[in-house]
């Protein structure tokens, strides 16, 4: 209980410092705010800072840095991972949480759920991946989708894109003006031209691009065998959705974009972002293309 006690109270007096320090606010006042004497928080100031206290002021700096790097968008969990591999620590994410509620940091993210448009489709193909989202190589499977966006007074783009299960990687993408097959055929082509010696499962909704014989003609010219997910049934494709919710939530939702050109630049920077330099608990707190090299390793 008594240390309990001891935590919670030096939570109560860095955040007093931590706010007189950048807004200089009154330490009198801060005190009556926080129900405690002022004479208790200066004597907890003045005393020698034990190692732990002087871990808990390094990492706030720490903190505060990283979260303003990325505008904002990371999460306790997240924050725990990027300091941990960029500082060599060994954080708790817990200690992490603490911490972002002293600095009244929190993810700006926030989540739109996607409603499922029906289309008359030409061919369908059965649910082969069902739901089985391992994958011990790269290429090996890739899931697919496209979703909206807009820009400017009400119009519309659209970001098709291909998602591999081995390392959770972007392995190509498109964004367009229209949602047509030109745009999923060009995808799929950049990704065979990017990656030509794999020849994974692949699997997508049954959006009318999907469900067209010119694009079934397109797979099995790559010898690649078709996986579609249920009607209306998201979670069949749950990884490339759980990216569309990481992607809207952590760039598209947190500004407006007055042009094509502006919210394209920022697509592209996101998702080199996620790629190269957003580390994932699942992958071992690497990122995704820094797991692909780990799965090469592992296969030489």
């Amino acid at each position: 209980m008594a240390v309990l006690s001891q935590v919670k109270y030096e939570t109560i007096y860095l955040a007093i410092r931590e706010l007189h320090d950048t807004g200089a606010y009154p330490i009198q006042k801060l005190c009556e705010i926080a129900g405690i004497q002022r004479s208790s928080y200066y004597k907890w100031l003045n005393r020698k800072e034990n190692a732990n206290e002087q871990i808990n002021k390094e990492l706030l700096k720490l903190v505060k840095d990283a979260y303003q790097e990325r505008n904002g968008i990371l999460g306790y969990r997240q924050m725990a991972i990027k300091l941990n591999r960029e500082h060599n620590l060994k954080v708790n994410h817990k200690r992490i949480y603490r911490l972002m509620r002293i600095l009244n940091l929190r993810s700006v993210c926030r989540r739109k759920r996607k409603s499922y448009v029906q289309s008359t489709p030409e061919i369908t193909a059965e649910n082969i991946l069902n739901r089985d989202f391992s994958a011990n190589q790269f290429g090996e499977k890739w899931l697919t989708d496209v979703t909206e966006m807009k820009y400017g007074l009400d119009r519309k783009a659209y970001l098709s894109a291909i998602l591999d299960l081995g390392d959770n990687s972007i392995v190509a993408f498109v964004l367009g003006h229209s949602n047509n097959n030109e745009l999923v055929f060009k995808t799929f082509d950049m990704a065979r031209e990017e990656h030509p010696d794999v020849i994974p499962l692949f699997h997508s909704d049954r959006g009318f691009q999907y469900t067209s014989r010119s694009f079934q003609k397109k797979l099995l010219d790559a010898e690649m065998t078709q996986s579609m997910s249920r009607v209306a049934r998201c979670i069949d494709n749950g990884p490339m959705e759980a990216f569309w919710g990481m992607l809207k939530s952590e760039m598209y939702y947190l500004k407006k974009f007055s042009s094509y050109d502006e919210l394209e630049a920022a697509v592209i920077e996101y998702i080199d972002y996620y790629n190269s330099h957003r580390y994932q608990k699942r992958l071992n707190c690497m990122t995704p293309l820094e797991y692909r090299q780990h799965l090469f390793n592992i296969a030489a």
